[in-house]
């Protein structure tokens, strides 16, 4: 029996019934202006042409198709087909232009990779070209329980290339910038990177490290949401990434749902069901971090879905990126510095240094022709100062060349001043030898009554 019904909306009227036997890549993907129809059939894709299903315009057939994506933009369309490896044969993704789709010369590109058990394709919004994330179920190193994630870039002009990655872990999310010059790409064990790429996949920028898993592009490509989202508490990097600067850091805790406005200048955070079923609700905020509505639904209520509003595209220009925070009634949602947990006898004490157990990262720019200090992060800047402020000080330290008759007396240790007695100087440093002991055993005296205390609650 047909299990796939296609409706027309304007008339009512189910103007096809098909028989659709796989559920993967079940669902037909029409173009932006709806004359091209592609649907998977088996081992081939069929496409039509002006809604009319009583008739296969045209077919691409290959062995295995278990995945495609339709380019958007205007015609003439793109198809990228995925065809996952078999008997050691590695899996491989072909672009092809409609009507072109048979002959040795027919694909506009070709990328094949191991490694790979299913993949999620991203076009840009120009369709000049595709990101594929390829993913094993398994990851037989035994380094992650969720397998491995590889991205690889396809062009339409035949580029291909592997993107690398500076550091190791799952890719969490792929995000396409609107003006299709540039992506970012959030990896990476926790805590993860985000780092912005080119068109021939060099880092453009490096966000650092922080407690994210999901990148948001404005419509417009003047600003980037970082933001960390289901098992993670909700913080979010507001970026402008004309001139990459924070313009804020908002939270939202317990949002499953983002999404921006199409003027670029609102989002909205929702938590809704069945993500969880519990404080449901949403909140719209400006990007500067101010909320400015806030909706709860009822205790017994759940809330289900929200979406903005339909505009057609260029109907929001794109404004200035502004700083401030926007007035609001409800204020910001700025998340507020923490501190430490430190016990109640202990919190008359001086504070002790602590040690965390992941050092962040700091932002990088990596554009080439940025150089100087521009380019250093903050560490390597201050490293770089410290090297130069040691040297300067070397130079002046140095004595004047005197006669070899009368040559300067070279103290012992440069660090310390000689008072010119042999006799005080070795007083001194054993008082100072006896200081650091004392400052010892008082560490550790405070370290064994916290251990004890820890143990007693």
């Amino acid at each position: 029996d047909a299990n796939l019904q296609l409706w027309e909306l304007p008339s009512g009227r189910m103007i096809k019934a098909l028989y659709q036997k796989k559920v993967d890549s079940w669902c037909p993907r029409w173009s932006e202006d709806e004359k091209l129809c592609v649907r998977s059939v088996n081992n081939e894709l069929h496409f039509f042409e002006n809604n009319d299903f009583n008739s296969i315009a045209n077919k691409l057939h290959m062995q295995k198709v278990s995945d495609f994506a339709l380019s958007p933009g205007a015609q003439p369309s793109k198809v990228a087909i995925y065809v996952p490896g078999i008997k050691g044969a590695p899996s491989f993704v072909r672009l092809y232009q409609y009507p072109v789709l048979g002959g040795p010369s027919a694909a506009l590109a070709n990328k094949s990779f191991f490694k790979a058990d299913k993949v999620r394709m991203q076009w840009n919004q120009k369709a000049s070209a595709i990101l594929v994330t390829a993913s094993t179920e398994v990851d037989k190193s035994g380094a992650s329980y969720y397998g491995e994630q590889t991205l690889h870039y396809l062009a339409v002009n035949g580029e291909t290339a592997l993107v690398q990655l500076a550091k190791n872990g799952p890719i969490y999310d792929v995000a396409w910038s609107p003006n299709s010059m540039e992506f970012c790409v959030v990896y990476g064990f926790m805590p993860a990177k985000a780092t912005v790429f080119n068109l021939k996949c060099d880092p453009v920028f490096d966000f650092g490290t922080g407690p994210r898993n999901a990148a948001y592009y404005s419509p417009q490509g003047h600003i980037l949401v970082l933001a960390g989202f289901g098992n993670l508490r909700g913080h979010m990097e507001v970026w402008d990434v004309k001139k990459y600067k924070q313009v804020s850091k908002p939270e939202a805790p317990d949002a499953t749902f983002f999404s921006w406005c199409p003027d670029g200048e609102h989002i909205v955070t929702a938590t809704c069901s069945p993500r969880l079923r519990v404080s449901n609700g949403f909140k719209i905020w400006h990007y500067t971090g101010s909320v400015l509505h806030k909706h709860s639904v009822a205790e017994n209520s759940q809330l289900w879905e929200v979406c903005w509003q339909s505009f057609p595209s260029g109907a929001f220009p794109e404004r200035p990126v502004k700083y401030q925070a926007a007035p609001s009634e409800l204020g910001t949602t700025q998340a507020a510095p923490t501190q430490a947990y430190r016990p109640p006898a202990l919190r008359h004490l001086p504070a002790t240094p602590s040690t965390k157990l992941h050092e962040d990262e700091p932002p990088q720019d990596l554009r080439k022709g940025h150089s100087g200090e521009k380019s250093l992060s903050k560490s390597a800047l201050k490293n770089q100062r410290k090297r130069e402020a040691k040297k300067a000080a070397k130079q002046e330290a140095k004595p004047d060349p005197e006669p070899a008759s009368a040559p300067a007396p070279v103290s012992n240790s440069q660090s310390e001043a000689s008072s010119g007695d042999p006799e005080t100087d070795k007083k001194i440093k054993n008082l100072k030898k006896v200081r650091r002991l004392e400052k010892m055993q008082k560490e550790e005296q405070l370290l064994k009554e916290l251990q004890e205390l820890q143990i007693e609650q």
